[in-house]
């Protein structure tokens, strides 16, 4: 089979992503370059490749964060383009820039995109400039305590204090108080500088339980950009997504179309392409935009659900220099799809990590259930990644069908030898509060609701 896009990528990822990945260019007739870690040789997504390439040994720091290395697997490989998935490597100008100047393509913005948006001091300053509602607090780094103390109670209290450069939840501290403020101040930039190498802080209003909505869009380099709609992934722990459904409760179909334009401009504002999302929190009727991630969602799947369009391909044709396959008005909402991060956590412990050897594996099957996973019966959850091993992503006609369905998905999916998220995942789905769409936040941080759903399962 002939493709219009490329011969062959390189996934310069792992895990789920990399297999979903692998899946769709397998599809278009793109032959697909795995690279993988010394412990993760027999792993799925090196087996389901057309090739693969050892990049070093297990931590990422010695794997699949060098760049130089992956770079040197695509050209072995013959490779034409490389796809970076999320995480690791995905929102990293410097390695863009240096695909570009090995003649391989980055499936992914401009890596100007990426610095625009990427630190978040500046892509606020940037969407204030657009006339993107942003949430109230400071467009400038803060420095020293008795400036951040003045700017705090202008805010007004509790106050978030986030690194600039961080994301995924950490370099993110709240104050209720001034008492708090140092210790925030040194907690963000620590983890600021620690995880991202950027100890620059900023604060803004900490709204206390909002709902975090984020749009979808999509953009080529025609000048062609659309949203997906919205999804909600306001269920999370530690600041890190656990459950995400599109479209989201409470979003009137005026507010659907307000925040998607706003979405639309924030793109333009920094001459987007690609696959996006803008991020942003839903706070008494009013939203605000929070931050935009440059690269693919780990929650991409159920906005798939819901309009039938495959994300990674259409970032594939904008990587060829194609045009996006639909326009706006192709775009419909349909039915209503949930998604299941399945971790391998301990969530009766905190949500500690719980690496081990599957030794049971079993997914569910049937109409309208889906799973994106990174294992199979044998696989190895290893320490040195993040414990996502799946995602269970079911549609339903509406939300209560889509809960119910589920709900069934969840019953059917065995999985042995490590602890798992799944207990929690049936516990929320029956919940009251999620059956009144609410954020769950309340249930995922009641430590003893957490253990006794556990003891139960």
């Amino acid at each position: 089979m002939t493709t219009q896009y490329f011969q062959r990528v390189l996934v310069a990822n792992r895990g789920e992503i990399a297999v979903r990945i692998i899946r769709t260019l397998r599809r278009l007739g793109i032959e697909s370059v795995a690279v993988y870690s010394e412990p993760e040789a027999g792993a799925l997504h090196v087996k389901l490749a057309d090739h693969a390439v050892c990049i070093g040994s297990g931590p990422v720091s010695e794997s699949y964060l060098l760049g130089a290395r992956i770079i040197a697997a695509a050209a072995e490989t013959n490779a034409e383009a490389i796809h970076p998935g999320y995480g690791l490597l995905s929102e990293n100008a410097g390695f863009a820039r240096a695909c570009k100047s090995a003649g391989l393509v980055f499936i992914g913005p401009a890596p100007e995109a990426m610095e625009a948006m990427g630190a978040k001091i500046a892509s606020r300053q940037l969407m204030e400039r657009a006339g993107v509602p942003v949430v109230p607090g400071g467009l400038e780094a803060v420095t020293e305590f008795d400036s951040a103390s003045k700017l705090a109670v202008e805010i007004g209290y509790p106050v978030a204090v986030k690194a600039s450069g961080a994301g995924g939840g950490k370099g993110f501290r709240v104050a209720t108080a001034e008492s708090e403020l140092a210790a925030a101040l040194e907690g963000a930039r620590g983890e600021g500088e620690r995880f991202f190498g950027d100890g620059t802080v900023y604060l803004e209003r900490y709204l206390e339980d909002p709902r975090h909505i984020e749009i979808q869009i999509l953009a080529d380099g025609h000048g062609n950009v659309v949203h997906l709609f919205e999804r909600d992934c306001s269920i999370q722990r530690r600041h890190q997504k656990l459950i995400e459904e599109a479209p989201a409760p409470h979003v009137s179909s005026k507010m659907r179309q307000e925040i998607g334009q706003i979405a639309i401009a924030a793109a333009r504002a920094v001459g987007y392409t690609s696959a996006g999302t803008v991020e942003g929190l839903l706070a008494d009727g009013t939203f605000y935009f929070l931050e935009m991630n440059t690269r693919i969602q780990v929650e991409h799947g159920v906005t798939e659900m819901v309009t039938g369009i495959d994300i990674v391909e259409e970032q594939i044709r904008v990587a060829a220099g194609l045009k996006l396959s639909i326009n706006q008005d192709d775009l419909t909402l349909t039915g209503h799809a949930i998604e299941c991060r399945l971790n391998a956590e301990d969530p009766g412990k905190n949500f500690r990590p719980s690496p081990g050897l599957i030794t049971r594996y079993v997914e569910p099957k049937g109409n309208h259930i889906r799973v994106d996973s990174g294992v199979d019966e044998g696989s190895q959850i290893l320490p040195f990644y993040d414990p996502l091993f799946a995602k269970l992503i079911v549609w339903g006609e509406d939300r209560a069908e889509a809960t119910e369905r589920m709900l069934q998905a969840l019953d059917s999916f065995e999985v042995e030898g490590v602890k798992t998220l799944l207990p929690f995942h049936r516990a929320i789905m029956t919940s009251e509060e999620w059956g009144d769409a609410h954020t769950c936040r309340d249930l995922v941080s009641n430590a003893s609701w957490l253990k006794g759903l556990v003891d139960r399962a």
